[in-house]
């Protein structure tokens, strides 16, 4: 008998091990599921519907609004794979059908392997089981039987958080440069918003020095007392449109003012900025026509009486249909200046036609200014309290002062913001994806 339990334990174990080595073409555990249209899975758990959380990304796994919305997508797979063993289809439908069978893949693979998992747990408990009514002889046995049981269970804790995540969908800009400007705000006391800009400016600047990306400051406004009313920045590197997407918008600082007409009254005062970030896409192409720009030069504004502010090498281009533009005043060379607002302009105009291709109301750098009031904040930075606070996930973090430097606390925080806004979309996805159909029985 401990011969017998053995062999079926290793035999177990083996098919464990594959399982644990995923499933790539050929696909193994997939033809079972490709057989099978309508199924109801019989292997998830029944929940009672509950609202859904925004903690831990695998707690959203419990949800029986996900656990459908993964059984709709399931259903849709074994269509796709049914309907592209068919010879008769036309090039263009085969290659649509293809396209979507490829989405589909990592969130079929992970699901197979989910489901391989509960049923080695399965055999695991039964093995348990039956053993339980001997003594010596199985105790090794039983020992190995339930170190297994822990590890799988482990394993479906692990896989179930990889199905959310391959539920996430995926935003095609993320691995994108970005422009990122930073604008002072329009509330009474501009010094406070003004060095709160500058500080912005130079935590971001700290920040792409941490994460290794590219720096090229593109426009630079100086204020009085140290401050800054817009600088445009061009930011390269790894991913850097995925961290700071969700930079965008309305900052609030609350502080005592040490330099400037506010601090003469010594009291807390609020002020606000607004960071704007747009994408860059490696490859975008934005025809303008000469014939709609009117270019503009100037003397620079900055402060004193540097060679650069003795000869109109400033440089704004408008672009007339729109109303958009564009201006640079970083060097001596007003051809330069030229070429860089012109860069600026493209990102400006691309992202303006993104977002009439997605429907929105306004572009991403409308949206994103909005009125620049406090109602709008995404983030407060309270200098009295030393914390800093975002309205969006919640997260709150301590020492400021290391935070402006924009090391890993300001990595800490994208990070939560990055996750908070995965769940969110997730959330809309399965809302929206439920909205539409609901699953076959069978």
């Amino acid at each position: 008998m401990l011969v017998s339990r053995c062999f079926r334990l290793c035999t177990l174990c083996c098919r464990v091990v594959y399982s644990r080595g995923g499933r790539r073409a050929g696909g193994g555990g997939w033809r079972t599921l490709t057989g099978q249209t309508g199924v109801k899975y019989a292997n998830w758990p029944v929940v009672v519907p509950t609202r859904l959380s925004h903690n831990d990304l695998g707690d959203l796994y419990k949800s029986e609004s996900v656990q459908r919305y993964v059984q709709l997508l399931m259903k849709e797979y074994t269509d796709l794979c049914d309907k592209l063993q068919h010879a008769h289809l036309s090039e263009s439908d085969r290659k649509m059908l293809i396209k979507k069978h490829t989405e589909l893949l990592p969130l079929a693979e992970v699901f197979g392997s989910v489901e391989q998992s509960l049923k080695d747990l399965q055999e695991v408990a039964s093995l348990l089981q039956s053993s339980s009514g001997t003594k010596d002889e199985d105790e090794h046995l039983t020992q190995l039987l339930r170190e297994e049981e822990e590890q799988i269970s482990s394993k479906i804790l692990a896989l179930r958080r990889d199905l959310i995540r391959a539920l996430i969908p995926t935003d095609p800009l993320d691995s994108s440069d970005v422009l990122l400007e930073v604008v002072s705000g329009r509330t009474t006391g501009g010094d406070i918003c003004q060095q709160f800009t500058r500080e912005m400016f130079d935590m971001y600047q700290g920040f792409a020095y941490y994460k290794k990306w590219d720096f090229e400051v593109l426009n630079y406004s100086p204020a009085d007392y140290g401050g800054l009313h817009h600088a445009a920045v061009r930011i390269a590197g790894e991913n850097v449109y995925k961290h700071l997407k969700h930079e965008g918008g309305t900052h609030r600082v609350q502080r005592i003012p040490e330099v400037g007409l506010s601090s003469r009254m010594q009291r807390i005062h609020t002020g606000t900025m607004t960071v704007i970030i747009l994408p860059q896409p490696v490859e975008f192409d934005v025809h303008i026509d000469p014939k709609d720009l009117r270019v503009d030069t100037f003397r620079s504004r900055g402060a004193g009486g540097q060679s650069v502010n003795t000869t109109d090498s400033a440089v704004r281009v408008v672009h007339l249909p729109t109303g958009i533009s564009a201006e640079c005043q970083q060097t001596r060379s007003q051809l330069q200046n030229r070429d860089t607002a012109m860069r600026v302009l493209r990102t400006r105009l691309y992202q303006s036609m993104m977002g009439k291709e997605t429907e929105q109301r306004h572009t991403a750098r409308k949206q994103q200014v909005g009125t620049r009031s406090q109602s709008e904040r995404i983030r407060t930075y309270n200098f009295s309290q030393d914390r800093v606070t975002d309205h969006r996930s919640g997260y709150v973090t301590r020492d400021i002062k290391e935070f402006m430097r924009g090391g890993e606390p300001l990595d800490d925080l994208i990070l939560d913001v990055l996750k908070h806004a995965e769940r969110e979309a997730l959330l809309e996805a399965v809302e929206s994806g439920n909205g539409l159909k609901q699953p076959e029985s069978g």
